[in-house]
């Protein structure tokens, strides 16, 4: 018997993906002021520590970890304080990169393993993976790994792109604005909105 997600919601769960990659939070936040303030290509570790971090997230909370997290309350909570002050750390960060082409060691872009565990402490993915799996897998279904294995990779292919075009907003911007006054200026401005994504998590 084909399951629910193979047999017509295939199409809902790529909107609903689009929609969660592509609406502002702190991972598209964090690559775009990254994207400005180290460059594209200094973000890409960034780009896919989420991608894979998050489909890592989708499968893990298939497989359970969701009930988990729904039913330990002040998990949720703790949560966010921890993925606000991570995220106003990274703000600062930001605003004091010297640009595209700085390379101090307190001006180092997340690396991959970062992106991945910042996942973990971020609301917005959480909400979006406990949404996903109840909503396209199949109930009582006998092809649920499956399902969850597509929902996790359709969660990838889409994060993947959505990320790459924010940090090319960022970077775009930076080369624009290419003065050392107009980078400062471009690094204060990602670095506000990295900072007022903090806002978003308690909305």
């Amino acid at each position: 018997m084909p399951s629910q997600l193979l047999s017509g919601q295939l199409l809902p769960l790529v909107l609903f993906a689009v929609a969660g990659a592509l609406t502002p939070g702190p991972n598209n936040m964090i690559s775009a002021g990254s994207g400005a303030a180290f460059g594209f290509r200094r973000t890409l570790p960034q780009i896919w520590g989420v991608t894979f971090g998050f489909a890592f997230m989708v499968v893990a909370v298939g497989l359970g970890l969701g009930a988990l997290f729904t039913s330990i309350a002040y998990l949720h909570q703790g949560l966010k304080i921890v993925g606000s002050l991570y995220l106003l750390w990274l703000a600062w960060k930001i605003a004091n990169a010297g640009g595209p082409g700085g390379g101090t060691a307190m001006e180092k872009p997340m690396t991959s393993l970062q992106s991945a565990l910042f996942q973990w402490v971020n609301p917005k993915a959480w909400t979006l993976a406990l949404s996903m799996v109840p909503a396209f897998t199949t109930v009582g279904g006998d092809r649920l790994v499956e399902e969850i294995l597509v929902i996790a990779l359709v969660s990838g292919l889409v994060t993947l792109p959505s990320l790459a075009l924010w940090a090319g907003f960022g970077a775009l911007l930076a080369r624009l604005l290419s003065t050392p006054r107009q980078q400062r200026i471009v690094n204060y401005v990602m670095a506000a909105l990295v900072a007022s994504s903090v806002i978003m998590l308690f909305l």
